[in-house]
């Protein structure tokens, strides 16, 4: 376990208290928020909203696991002996980074077939990304770090691929409205997601003990903030917009007056 400070230990255990809040209320928006939207995207906003789900319940376990591994003694923090488990993280992008990108798919309302084939082929990069990462994040030494950060990474450029090149003829069939935000979004995507390879080569990079530990720990933290919640507004805005664009406008009825001489 690293030596972490007292301001290095209350800034992790405040990122994840936040990211707690933040997901929780999250997932109240979108699952209220479903009417709001017309029948066609509720799918994709009750997907948006197991995302933050998820999330939320692997922060507060993660939050658990913190708690429980170190304790603040005269004014230092010392580690307890009980292992903080950073699998949780892993356990909870192997369901919602594959959902994060069926979220975009549900949203842009393609044919059933196109639909699955490119979610599948989208959830399936997604998940192979996510487990080549986990062996990397605790390895023991930095050569097998850096070996799999380079595995990882090649799904990862895939789905980059995908979404600018395989995408591309979909989002011309956009309505007007939204074309831009729909293509916006991908740019969300992938940018957001640029954190994570990021903050991995932190440890490989000169940061050591707690400052390595504070790093990772809070910068997952943001980037899963922005991937997730931020990213989830964003899809929820567009199935609004989508929604009031296909909305038939209702004629303007006069009501008849009856004769009654």
């Amino acid at each position: 376990m690293s030596q972490l400070t007292v301001g290095q230990y209350q800034f992790i255990y405040n990122a994840f208290s936040f990211s707690i809040a933040t997901m929780g209320a999250a997932t109240v928006f979108f699952f209220l928020g479903r009417g709001q939207v017309s029948k066609g995207y509720r799918t994709a906003i009750t997907v948006t909203g197991l995302v933050t789900l998820i999330a939320f319940y692997h922060y507060l376990r993660i939050f658990s696991s913190w708690e429980a591994a170190y304790s603040v003694v005269n004014g230092t923090i010392r580690a307890t002996g009980a292992a903080f488990n950073d699998a949780y993280r892993y356990v909870d992008w192997l369901l919602t980074v594959p959902l994060l990108l069926i979220e975009l798919i549900l949203v842009m309302k393609l044919s059933g077939a196109e639909t699955t084939a490119k979610g599948t082929r989208l959830g399936v990069l997604a998940a192979i990304m996510v487990a080549l990462g986990y062996p990397g994040e605790i390895a023991s030494s930095l050569g097998m770090r850096w070996i799999f950060w380079v595995l990882a990474m090649i799904p990862f450029l895939a789905i980059v691929i995908e979404l600018f090149v395989g995408l591309r003829a979909s989002i011309d069939k956009q309505p007007q409205e939204v074309r831009g935000m729909v293509s916006a979004a991908r740019w969300i995507t992938v940018l957001s997601w640029c954190f994570y390879p990021v903050v991995y080569i932190f440890p490989m990079i000169g940061f050591t003990g707690g400052a390595a530990t504070t790093a990772v720990q809070v910068g997952y933290t943001v980037a899963d903030i922005v991937a997730k919640v931020a990213f989830g507004v964003f899809i929820y805005v567009i199935a609004v917009k989508k929604s009031a664009a296909e909305m038939p406008e209702v004629p303007l009825t006069v009501p008849r007056l009856v004769d009654v001489s």
